[in-house]
């Protein structure tokens, strides 16, 4: 946790991945993000897993450090509370459709410097989801065993949603981009980013779009090589599955050092009349003669020993883990000044959480703070941001407008 935001509040009316996550990484520079949902919890509230408690560990990540607001968003006053708190504070970042009662023309009416960012599906209004733009990438068909035939073999989906933490991060710049024009201009700005240009626009970024148009075909599958340049997982003698990844020549000269291989690479690059040293190219189409170069070497280490000749060397390497082994690993999380103490989650669950993944040489990071609990803050947010008196809130409470903590739900 820092300080970069302090002082910058933000609403975010969200659900899912995206949009909380947007949020999550301004409140992790220290801005006050107040997340506004229904009060029974919004969509994502009960996302999977769930605890014996029956709380949402996806929900509880996503949600650090934010303040929440539970209100009737059924009700038209409900929806009024909503509104108001979105032009009294000035800033919002939602998932809520262009059309709802959050759209930023209506916010704007007596709020014209509003900055807004909405996470949308599709450029054109259709809905999209991180597995669905995804399928339309073109990535999970360039995935999979180099053997399998590319006429009949399945795609293979990833597990992590990506598209939907780079658009996010996204909407976090945005986001700060938006403040910063309104602070140049005077002026609001609303922007829409549509999840879909978010996977799209990132395979052309990445030259990925132009390749295939260029080659008028698709890429073939390549396992779990790495496109255009040397790297491939390999096995060691006892049973250890690595990953090595040799993009320069530093990283080669290395790998081969660390393998011992420098005399059979000599002769196979005498064989081909090529330098492998001196491109990526020669390393890439001549990939399976050095794969099985490289894995009749790691036939004969152990991959401790194995290990402890790449570190030496410089080279760029890593072993699989499970996800299970990753989570308890002393180098990636134990040990990782990137994690702090477990704050008092609403799980009640203990384990490592995760601090701001910038570093500020000399500032102290802070510890991680908690998800709230659903409405833990409504007293306080109305009464600070739209300025209500505790009797006013009350009667709200009363009548089922706002919610408060549902800490002792069951």
């Amino acid at each position: 946790m820092y300080d970069l935001l302090s002082g910058l509040k933000i609403v975010e009316v969200s659900s899912f991945v995206a949009s909380p996550t947007a949020g999550l990484y301004c409140a992790q520079m220290g801005a006050e993000v107040v997340r506004i949902d229904h009060k029974a919890g919004g969509l994502d509230y009960d996302r999977y897993m769930m605890t014996s408690e029956g709380r949402s560990l996806s929900w509880e990540n996503l949600n650090r450090a934010k303040k929440s607001l539970a209100l009737d968003l059924n009700s038209a006053e409900g929806r009024e509370l909503a509104a108001e708190m979105v032009r009294k504070t000035g800033q919002m970042i939602t998932n809520l459709p262009l059309n709802s009662f959050l759209s930023h023309e209506k916010l704007a009416v007596g709020r014209e410097d509003l900055v807004s960012v909405r996470i949308m599906g599709w450029h054109d209004g259709r809905q999209a989801m991180d597995f669905t733009v995804n399928a339309a990438s073109g990535y999970p068909l360039m995935n999979g065993p180099e053997e399998w035939d590319p006429k009949t073999a399945p795609p293979v989906n990833q597990v992590l949603p990506a598209w939907d933490f780079i658009t996010g991060a996204y909407c976090a710049f945005a986001l700060l981009a938006g403040l910063r024009h309104r602070d140049a201009t005077g002026k609001g700005v609303e922007m829409r980013v549509p999840l879909g240009d978010v996977a799209i626009g990132t395979m052309f970024n990445a030259g990925a779009g132009a390749e295939m148009l260029y080659r008028g075909a698709d890429r073939e599958r390549l396992g779990n090589a790495i496109w255009g340049a040397f790297g491939r997982d390999f096995l060691s003698r006892d049973g250890k599955r690595f990953m090595v990844a040799a993009l320069t020549p530093k990283q080669w000269k290395a790998t081969v050092e660390a393998f011992g291989l420098a005399g059979e690479v000599a002769a196979l690059e005498a064989e081909l009349g090529v330098d492998f040293a001196a491109s990526d190219h020669h390393r890439f189409v001549n990939r399976h003669r050095l794969f099985a170069l490289f894995q009749r070497a790691a036939d004969q280490f152990d991959y401790a020993d194995l290990a402890e000749r790449l570190g030496q060397a410089g080279a760029t390497f890593e072993r699989y883990r499970t996800m299970y082994e990753a989570a308890q690993d002393p180098d990636l999380v134990t040990n990782n000044p990137l994690f702090g103490p477990s704050p008092a989650n609403p799980s009640g669950f203990a384990y490592p959480a995760t601090r701001s993944f910038a570093n500020l040489p000399g500032e102290a990071a802070g510890d991680p703070k908690p998800a709230p609990y659903l409405g833990e803050h409504s007293e306080e947010v109305l009464a600070e941001r739209l300025g209500l008196s505790s009797g006013e809130i009350a009667k709200l409470i009363d009548r089922g407008i706002v919610a408060t903590s549902d800490k002792d739900k069951k």
